[in-house]
């Protein structure tokens, strides 16, 4: 027996269509991704928590003293508790994104790590959902405890707030599979910066401390279709009481954001690895 026969031999049995693209295990992926985190730095982990709540003591305390009330379509109401929603949506945003992206390069590049899932029965597909919910989940602990932070100094203006919760986990998503997309594309550590070149001056002009009408109206036009001003709109209708139908052009953006971004991540898998 030749060395192409053991090989033929050894490798998994893929069927066509649907079964070589997904297997229907992603939560194998998961449960990995869990197992690697007990040896992770949770310094690391716990710093994309804090950068958002110490934005929300510095702007909320520090500038909310001096700027009073922002006028919104709830009426007017604390700086901190317009910025607040906002920074939550960027919670959900810095937790899916560290894993999709710095991870999933590492995994990709250096450990080899899909090329070693792909050999089994997992398709692309599964290795996509897996890390695009492991990197989830880490947006929706992040998300929860600054909720629970809001929610302790009286940031959360109505009861639709907790309707929040899902939102967020909604932005992680999109985010998440998207990020995971753009990262499978990338071949060395300095292309990575390109993400925080566009994360950064995203997190500062999407009406994150002020509202998006100081604007000329042309900018405000890019702003609009930038992912994280949809979540920081939608977020902070829902913890302000503003439920708007515009809302739900949100949530669409988002379901094509998760959808673009699952078909280019699972394409470039089976490309990169089975083809």
């Amino acid at each position: 027996m030749t060395t192409a026969d053991v090989r033929t031999s050894e490798a998994p049995i893929r069927g066509g269509g649907v079964r070589a693209l997904y297997a229907g295990n992603p939560g194998s992926v998961v449960q990995r991704g869990f197992i690697a985190a007990r040896s992770s730095s949770w310094v690391v982990v716990l710093s994309g928590f804090f950068e958002p709540v110490l934005y929300l003591a510095s702007m909320g305390i520090g500038l909310g003293s001096l700027i009073g009330d922002v006028q919104t379509p709830a009426g007017p109401i604390p700086y901190a508790a317009y910025i607040a929603p906002a920074l939550l949506a960027v919670s959900a945003m810095n937790g899916a994104i560290y894993d999709s992206t710095w991870n999933v390069f590492f995994k990709l590049n250096h450990a080899k790590l899909y090329e070693g899932m792909l050999a089994t029965s997992l398709g692309p597909l599964d290795v996509a959902l897996g890390e695009i919910v492991y990197a989830l989940l880490r947006g929706l602990v992040y998300a929860t405890g600054f909720m629970i932070i809001m929610q302790i100094f009286g940031l959360n203006l109505a009861w639709t707030a907790i309707l929040a919760l899902p939102a967020v986990v909604l932005i992680a998503f999109g985010f998440a599979s998207l990020g995971m997309a753009v990262t499978s594309y990338m071949k060395v550590f300095q292309q990575m910066d390109l993400i925080n070149f566009v994360l950064l001056p995203m997190f500062l002009f999407s009406a994150t401390f002020y509202p998006i009408t100081i604007y000329p109206e042309w900018l405000q036009v890019i702003v609009m279709a930038l992912p994280l001003w949809q979540g920081v709109e939608l977020v902070r209708g829902l913890t302000t009481g503003v439920l708007v139908p515009d809302m739900w052009w949100h949530v669409l953006y988002y379901l094509v954001m998760i959808g673009i971004g699952l078909v280019f991540t699972t394409k470039r898998l089976r490309a990169l690895f089975l083809d």
